[in-house]
């Protein structure tokens, strides 16, 4: 089932939660208005919002409530609003096939209109009849996390010992912690048991880490259907999964000066192609596909206790998704 096919099954409950992205987003400045309007065009899946309607309706027997529906539509600007500025700071031309506003326009305005997402979801929030101010400490929260992996990922940039800990730190903090801002919102939205909030909260964490963990995978995939380029975690110094598999199967000495090579990418990027070349004689991906099954698994096992409902398996169906998405 594709997105379009969950977003047609929501019906209404998903027409409302597109209302409440582009009502809060208008503005009578222009330019806004006008790159507001680009940015949703290129949305992408909205995997977020989709998820935490799902976790909504398969918690309470299909009957979502509209605070569900803030919550979700806040996820998508809070998620967006991330982009924005993670284009900055990686100073990227491009998202989803298209021109950054970034590059459009330049860093400043990025940064701005990202604050503007940022702040109109937690508006969406606030406007919520029920649990706002719960639901406001767990997106507050998020985006602490998602500071913090950004820190720690370029502290390990520097040094080249990124452990799997680490690893597993940064990607929960970068990804995983916005899936479960979205989903356990989304219970909290119309009055799950605690149980439920912790298996969903399950659900979500490992979804996130496993959605993290393909990503990471494509970058050393040599399929050109991937639709993005190969190797630019290993220029931007980032030792992933698929390298940390690789590494933990050879001995000290050579796993530190794989690591050294990494830490030294900007002086010689030319070591990249032997990093990659590394990670598949020590079959990294392999490793880091294991995991992600392993992760893929345990996200389908925790909603087990949720109701069966088809929107309990449409979350399964969506958690399979993730595993073997190709792009």
């Amino acid at each position: 089932m594709s997105p379009d096919d969950i977003k047609a099954m929501l019906g209404d409950r998903w027409l409302a939660v597109e209302s409440y992205i582009k009502d809060s987003l208008d503005s009578d400045i222009g330019l806004l208005q006008s790159l507001n309007g680009k940015i949703l065009s290129h949305g992408g899946k909205q995997l977020r919002p989709l998820l935490s309607m799902l976790v909504a309706m398969a918690c309470s027997g299909g009957k979502a409530s509209d605070d569900s529906c803030r919550y979700a539509a806040a996820a998508e600007l809070l998620h967006n609003a991330t982009l924005l500025h993670d284009d900055v700071a990686d100073s990227s031309d491009q998202r989803r096939g298209y021109p950054t506003i970034r590059s459009l326009m330049g860093p400043s305005v990025s940064v701005l209109v990202g604050d503007y997402w940022l702040v109109k979801a937690m508006g969406l929030i606030l406007s919520a009849d029920n649990h706002g101010d719960r639901v406001l400490h767990i997106f507050s929260r998020t985006l602490s996390d998602l500071a913090e992996g950004e820190m720690l990922q370029l502290q390990k940039a520097g040094t080249g010992d990124t452990s799997k800990d680490d690893y597993i730190r940064i990607i929960y903090n970068k990804t995983a912690s916005l899936f479960v801002a979205a989903c356990l919102s989304a219970a909290i939205s119309v009055g799950a048991p605690a149980e439920i909030e912790d298996a969903v909260t399950r659900f979500a964490t490992a979804l996130g880490l496993a959605f993290q963990i393909r990503d990471d995978i494509f970058d050393y995939s040599q399929d050109k259907g991937i639709g993005k380029p190969v190797g630019v975690d290993v220029l931007e110094q980032k030792i992933t999964l698929p390298l940390l598999g690789a590494l933990q199967s050879v001995p000290e000495r050579t796993a530190a000066g794989i690591r050294k090579m990494v830490a030294d990418i900007h002086e010689h990027p030319g070591n990249r192609d032997a990093v990659m070349d590394f990670v598949k004689e020590h079959n990294g991906v392999s490793y880091a596909e294991k995991e992600l099954s392993r992760y893929i698994s345990d996200a389908v096992t925790a909603i087990e206790i949720l109701p069966e409902s088809s929107y309990r398996d449409m979350l399964a169906e969506v958690a399979r998704y993730v595993g073997d998405r190709s792009r």
